[in-house]
């Protein structure tokens, strides 16, 4: 390990070296949502909407399955290995998406890339909760998140490049972009978990095998009997629904809502909402930590206000029909959102220990992108029918049961869960039962 880990700041430059892999993340796969009337001028099938709707529900499927794997390839490998491969892979395949000529083609490659992308988040979340095991932790995964929302944003104005250049261009150069900075990430991104590494060099590999599956097994157990997990992985699912109907298809609602071009709604879609999670991250981050300094659950506290205030703007979003309501709407959500976000993993620390932290996020997320590419198909069919906005407004009503459980279910004991605290839960568990 370089001499680099052990200066006080090295924490901080791994989440910024992070941050711009999460702005990739998310600029790759969105600016999808926004190209599809170019993309349809020489791939005809994606000018349907039900079409279209199965190449973004493609990537949701594939990154919901392999998701729970990534988390557990997580806590058991060098993360920092995984983190560029992880990039390398996404961003190759976001290279020859300009080189697509089919349907066939953009469906295969954007399965790939739910594959690739599936195994960067708990990697990322995991390593960043193992540097900051103290009171700064939901700051540094604001930040982290913060690199969502602006890749987010900038995948936003895939439209309006594609208009100036070509949607094949585009696609080249940010895949090139991703590509190159996978190779500066190999020399300056260092793993945490050094002595497990070390110990594992040492083990043989069939022993190294029979301790894996015997792990994965401990670990599943551990989780899936652990009630707090299961209201986590609720309240998580409850929100990914608008989530990632606002990614796929908020561009689409305000195009025909307001009956503006794609070029227009594209950004306004996507940018007042990343601005506004933006905001809310960096003031949900420290909010939350100060809470939590006064009350264990500050962070559970922080999270909910950010569900409540997603409930209004998705009405908003579902029967507005002004630039004014539509705006307004994006702000509201993004807040909420930035609230929401920067508490996930470290509500999830105050009830699982870092052994299981990869693969609880990666449950975490499958169900998650299950429960998004339903929403995603099913607003597809919408858009079909000039229904989607009361799609929207429906999504509001599981917010309201998420955040009752986050509120009565969660009672968390600690800021930070370790392993000894866990086993001895479990054994409680176990004597109860």
């Amino acid at each position: 390990m370089s001499s680099l880990t052990k200066k006080n700041w090295y924490p901080w430059l791994v989440v910024g070296l992070l941050w711009i892999v999460a702005l990739l993340n998310y600029m790759d796969r969105q600016m999808l949502s926004t190209m599809r009337a170019s993309m349809a001028v020489d791939i005809a099938d994606l000018e349907s909407t039900i079409m279209f709707g199965k190449v973004m529900a493609a990537f949701m499927w594939i990154y919901g399955f392999c998701s729970p794997i990534s988390g557990i390839i997580a806590d058991r490998v060098n993360r920092k290995w995984l983190i560029v491969g992880s990039l390398f892979v996404w961003s190759t395949v976001t290279l020859m998406l300009g080189y697509a000529t089919t349907f066939h083609e953009v469906y295969v490659l954007r399965a790939i890339m739910g594959v690739s992308e599936a195994l960067y988040i708990p990697a990322a979340l995991s390593l960043i909760a193992d540097y900051f095991t103290g009171k700064q932790l939901s700051l540094a995964i604001g930040i982290h998140m913060t690199g969502l929302y602006m890749g987010q944003a900038i995948g936003g104005f895939g439209a309006f490049v594609a208009e100036r250049l070509s949607w094949q261009a585009t696609f080249h150069w940010f895949g090139i972009i991703g590509i190159v900075y996978a190779v500066i990430l190999i020399a300056f991104l260092y793993e945490k978990r050094v002595a497990a590494a070390e110990a594992k060099e040492k083990t043989s590999i069939s022993r190294a095998i029979s301790q894996g599956l015997a792990g994965v097994k401990s670990s599943l157990g551990i989780l899936l009997g652990n009630a707090a997990f299961w209201t986590i992985l609720f309240f998580f699912a409850s929100c990914s629904i608008p989530g990632w109907s606002t990614k796929n298809w908020l561009p689409e609602l305000f195009a025909s809502s307001l009956g503006i071009s794609m070029v227009v709604a594209g950004p306004i879609a996507t940018i007042t909402i990343a601005i506004s999670s933006f905001i809310g991250v960096m003031i949900g981050g420290p909010l939350a930590d100060n809470w939590a300094r006064r009350n264990v659950k500050g962070r559970i506290y922080t999270s909910s206000i950010g569900l409540s205030l997603m409930i209004p703007a998705l009405v908003m979003m579902g029967f507005g029909s002004s630039l004014f309501a539509a705006i307004g709407a994006g702000i509201l959500f993004g807040l909420g959102y930035g609230l929401f976000d920067a508490n996930n993993m470290p509500i999830l620390c105050q009830f699982v220990s870092s052994r299981n932290r990869g693969s609880a996020y990666g449950l975490m997320n499958m169900s998650g992108l299950f429960i998004g590419a339903f929403a995603t198909d099913f607003l597809g069919s919408l858009a079909a029918e000039g229904k989607m906005g009361l799609g929207f407004a429906m999504m509001a009503a599981a917010l309201v049961l998420a955040v009752l459980l986050q509120l009565t279910v969660l009672r968390p004991t600690t800021l930070n869960m370790t392993e000894e605290d866990e086993a001895l839960k479990k054994d409680s568990n176990l004597i109860s039962a």
